[in-house]
């Protein structure tokens, strides 16, 4: 069974705002040569990379709630300029909303199993096509 990751979206007020960042680091990759493939740099590395890179994904915490998450492709331990362990996180492109799940704050990430993991958002799910303000206000209201 596939095992997942969980960690907060810092800096991020929506998935919308999140989408753009890749669409911007995409373009900014491509413009200097740089390889274009989504990825997110740690400094902790996870012990179970295995689990992880058998189906597993990176579920993002927006505002307080899970909300989106994207696939795992690999996970790249490297060591930095400095001597710091750090690990890239590659992700897959496509961002995969899901049922809102809320979530207190931490630090670093945290290990999620399938069956803690918020659903996805199907296409039937008439969250998906709402306005993010208006889906902010209803998470707030508790109605999502």
């Amino acid at each position: 069974m596939a095992l997942n990751l969980l960690k907060l979206c810092v800096g991020v007020s929506s998935v919308e705002e999140l989408q753009a960042w890749r669409d911007f680091k995409h373009e900014e990759n491509t413009r200097k040569g740089l390889p274009t493939e989504p990825k997110h740099t740690t400094r902790m590395v996870p012990k179970r990379i295995d689990e992880l890179l058998d189906g597993g994904s990176l579920y993002w915490v927006i505002k307080g709630n899970v909300q989106i998450r994207q696939e795992l492709t690999d996970i790249r331990p490297f060591t930095d300029g400095n001597g710091i362990r750090r690990c890239d996180l590659v992700l897959d492109p496509r961002l995969i909303l899901t049922h809102w799940q809320p979530r207190r704050a931490f630090q670093g990430w945290r290990y999620l199993k399938q069956e803690d993991a918020p659903r996805d958002l199907g296409d039937a799910d008439s969250a998906k096509s709402l306005p993010a303000e208006l889906r902010v206000e209803l998470a707030n209201l508790g109605l999502l």
